[in-house]
């Protein structure tokens, strides 16, 4: 896609942005300490309700975020050294054996994934692998989409998921499959459809080869971020660097791991202080929060999220990065997020990318008119609600987030007419251009925020919040208050020219 210069937006005041950002920083501020004393204070009914696990010196931990708790057990238990050997193959054969480095790399991601997901488990993969590979011989990408989707749908066929579940002791050596296989899902995709476009054809052998090295690449096997196919054998195949560079490597080795660790230790900081995940669980707290309270939550809940994947995304990139790839960026704030076309630009870079180029792009997306934009940003959101599951709330969340981005665009497309924008350059001045911008933005970031409380506590979380602050608070103190100060952080994220 051509990238369009960024829109110049005049500088506001020092002392009116001062005032926003001191305003925007109380108001996180005292939001998550109003969370935290409400969580101390309903600490012993938590503890008995949830289960809360000791956590650090006399401490108690809310263990109740499913993915954290899972990665961070998991990893704990074998996936950091299994990412330390990786790293250290990656050094050597760098060193030693430039031209086996991806070879050995393959081998290893394959050993490790057969002690983790088993024998069993990698059969299931190496049958979805040549499926795909024997459907990409005919280079036609609708047999293509079919056979993915129809091997996508199969994770979540009952009869199937319990002779999955009957290989594994625990439900979470079950889960790390279903992960691996939604995981690869996506990348079997990127291979059938990047070898149905190529014209450049090589044999058979090398590009199974190839789809294996793709598949069972370590650092992203289990979790991401996603890679096309296309962007990996071209970063891959890149002849190895100088050795007069280790040292640079090596530096970047230890100050992203020691910023990995300290994302860690905020997620961790998080989960110690507010109980945020097992209030949300629960109607009656979510009833009774204080407004400020309230908002802390969901605030905290949607911070919780963005820490969490600059980990999950961090120490893998890192990996990547050291063996010549160039993984998508980290996720971005999602407090300077302040439309539904940026959160899903920049919180999830690989997976944006991976949808522009596989559903949007060829189905037509805003090149060939409003009608192919709508089905194809909308056949883009029902695959990513599927892929995650189908379930309710992730229908209504993938809804959320379509209408959001239509909204977005048919406004846009609206302040750009030839009429309205004479008429906002004849009688506003730049600053004032800006203000207004940035309390539309507070409207669009109110939406974004109830969508993202649906996408990660459930459908009754998003009714609770739209009832408390939309309806019952509206016009209320707090609930003017509350809208003042996301217009005032609004003003913050956007850029100054």
């Amino acid at each position: 896609m051509s990238s369009k210069p960024k829109a110049q937006i005049a500088p506001l005041p020092r002392a009116e942005v001062f005032a926003y950002w001191v305003l925007s920083f109380g108001s996180h501020l005292f939001s998550f300490y109003q969370l935290y004393r409400f969580s101390k204070e309903h600490e012993i009914h938590l503890q008995k309700e949830f289960q809360l696990e000791q956590g650090f010196i006399s401490y108690l931990r809310d263990p109740n975020d499913f993915e954290w708790t899972f990665w961070t057990n998991w990893a704990k238990k074998s996936l950091l050294y299994s990412f330390f050997g990786h790293g250290i193959i990656t050094i050597l054969t760098s060193i030693f054996l430039p031209k086996l480095k991806v070879p050995a790399s393959t081998v290893y991601g394959f050993i490790v994934a057969n002690s983790v997901v088993g024998l069993k488990g990698v059969s299931l993969l190496l049958i979805h692998l040549f499926i795909i590979f024997l459907v990409t011989q005919f280079r036609r990408p609708s047999l293509c989409w079919a056979s993915s989707l129809l091997l996508l749908l199969s994770l979540h066929f009952q009869p199937l998921q319990d002779i999955q579940r009957g290989w594994y002791e625990t439900e979470e050596e079950y889960y790390v499959l279903l992960f691996s296989v939604a995981m690869c899902g996506l990348r079997f995709i990127s291979y059938s459809l990047e070898h149905c476009w190529c014209l450049n054809r090589t044999g058979r052998i090398v590009q199974l080869c190839w789809l294996f090295s793709y598949t069972f690449y370590h650092p992203f096997f289990y979790n991401g971020p996603i890679i096309t196919y296309k962007d990996y054998i071209q970063h891959i195949k890149r002849p190895a660097e100088e050795l007069g560079r280790v040292r640079a490597a090596c530096k970047f080795l230890i100050l992203r791991t020691l910023r990995i660790a300290l994302w860690w230790g905020i997620a961790e900081y998080m989960i110690h202080a507010m109980f945020m995940h097992s209030i949300q669980s629960n109607e009656t707290y979510l009833e009774i929060l204080p407004p400020w309270a309230l908002g802390g939550l969901a605030l905290a809940l949607v911070q919780f999220f963005y820490v969490k994947y600059l980990v999950l995304f961090g120490l893998p990139s890192m990996l990547a990065t050291m063996d010549g790839l160039i993984p998508p960026k980290l996720p971005r704030c999602v407090s300077i997020m302040h439309t539904f076309t940026g959160m899903w630009r920049h919180f999830d870079e690989g997976l944006y990318r991976w949808l522009i180029r596989y559903i949007y792009v060829p189905l037509g997306g805003s090149h060939c008119g409003p009608l192919y934009k709508v089905m194809s940003s909308g056949l883009a959101f029902g695959f990513v609600c599927l892929w995650h599951g189908g379930h309710d709330y992730l229908q209504c969340w993938a809804l959320m987030n379509w209408a959001g981005v239509l909204v977005e665009s048919g406004l846009k497309m609206l302040l750009s007419s030839s009429v309205i924008h004479s008429f906002i350059e004849q009688h506003f001045s730049a600053a004032m251009k800006r203000r207004c911008v940035a309390l539309l933005c507070a409207f669009s970031t109110a939406m974004l925020i109830l969508s993202n409380l649906v996408f990660l506590g459930g459908i009754h979380v998003g009714r609770i919040f739209w009832k408390r602050v939309f309806i019952q608070g509206a016009g209320s103190q707090d609930d003017l208050e509350a809208s003042h100060l996301r217009w005032r952080s609004r003003q913050l994220s956007l850029p100054a020219s």
